[in-house]
């Protein structure tokens, strides 16, 4: 049995907003789960439903085979770390860590080892006497972790952590967060709508669009094994580039351009006349022409240098995208360019139902 499950969860708010529609998932015990999706897909308010803080519609939310819909936040067992610090100002760091056990009247010495403890998993240890005004942003995130993980509850959630920080800390953050999760072995639901995040730091992804999971697996699933458009798209950076044309006489014209679908795809007859997607990554494109592979052809409109690679914008058809070459490949602007995409690399979706179609 899963240790936490949600069977058709839905919120639907007193004015009728639906933010939630019919959310399935069982997590397993230990298990880093993270949602992603754009603002106002339902990712929080999902968490904050799992957490106790908002109600549940309708739906059944199971901790470890046993309903927990009306139980409040304190008697789910979960702690929860927001996008704010919520420090106490006028407390050290080790106060504000222990602030918790101090409220459950927890022996003072045993309230030090805890603290020690986990301050040395989180890099505190030199700062304990501070107050939250003398530390940095990831600091202080810090601190607002070690009040959740003090706790020994079962469950963590956190909600956006990362996003008042800077770039250099969120990378420093994402690799503390992760070192802190094998530590302590507990489950975790993160919430983000940076699928850098996501890809780096989940067991599992669940994506989310306008109140509807998309898709849910493994990163490596996410980003090779993509069902819909949307998913392919959002994850990835930079992400997928797709054209979309109509398929005539088994080929698929993008402008002037002409590629056999019969390649990639077994029965293309039956899309005969219908609009479809031809998908593919920046990386998976090799300049040139190559055996096994779409020729295409294409002008450049833009080079960025980013060191061990460029990012080169084209435009194909009617259709931009960008392609991702070695520095020393990198092409001039405004001059013509084939590239070649192996046929394995190609992804090809339904133009109506935007799901992906499996050759």
């Amino acid at each position: 049995m899963a240790y936490l499950t949600l069977k058709n969860i839905n919120k639907i708010y007193p004015n009728g907003f639906h933010a939630v529609h019919n959310f399935n998932l069982e997590i397993e015990k230990g298990e880093f789960v993270v949602f992603v999706g754009p603002s106002g897909c339902g990712k929080s308010t999902t968490l904050r439903m799992i957490a106790g803080l908002e109600d549940i519609s309708n739906g059944e939310f199971l901790i470890n085979g046993e309903r927990a819909n009306e139980k409040g936040p304190r008697e789910r067992e979960i702690a929860m770390v927001f996008q704010s610090y919520a420090l106490y100002p006028q407390m050290t760091v080790y106060d504000n860590i222990a602030f918790g056990l101090t409220l459950q009247g927890v022996d003072e010495d045993i309230i030090e080892q805890r603290v020690n403890n986990v301050a040395r998993i989180l890099g505190l240890t030199d700062y304990l006497d501070r107050l939250p005004r003398a530390l940095s942003g990831g600091q202080r995130q810090r601190v607002a972790i070690g009040r959740a993980i003090i706790r020994k509850v079962g469950v963590f959630l956190m909600d956006e952590p990362l996003s008042n920080l800077d770039a250099k800390q969120r990378v420093t953050m994402r690799y503390e967060i992760a070192q802190i999760h094998r530590e302590t072995g507990a489950t975790t639901i993160y919430v983000t709508h940076d699928q850098t995040e996501a890809m780096t730091l989940a067991d599992r992804i669940v994506v989310m669009k306008d109140g509807y999971v998309q898709q849910t697996g493994t990163p490596y699933q996410l980003y090779f094994e993509p069902e819909n458009v949307f998913v392919a798209g959002f994850i990835g950076e930079p992400p997928m580039n797709f054209l979309r044309g109509k398929v005539r006489n088994g080929t698929i014209s993008f402008g002037e351009m002409e590629l056999d679908l019969g390649k990639k795809l077994k029965d293309i007859g039956q899309y005969e006349g219908k609009e479809l997607v031809f998908g593919f990554r920046p990386e998976h494109i090799q300049l040139g022409s190559h055996e096994n592979a779409y020729e295409v052809t294409c002008n450049v409109e833009l080079t960025e240098m980013l060191g061990d690679n460029t990012n080169v914008y084209v435009v194909a058809g009617k259709d931009h995208a960008i392609l991702k070459v070695d520095s020393h490949d990198t092409p001039e602007t405004d001059k013509d360019i084939t590239f070649s995409i192996p046929y394995e690399n190609v992804y090809i979706f339904d133009g109506e139902t935007e799901k992906v179609i499996k050759g």
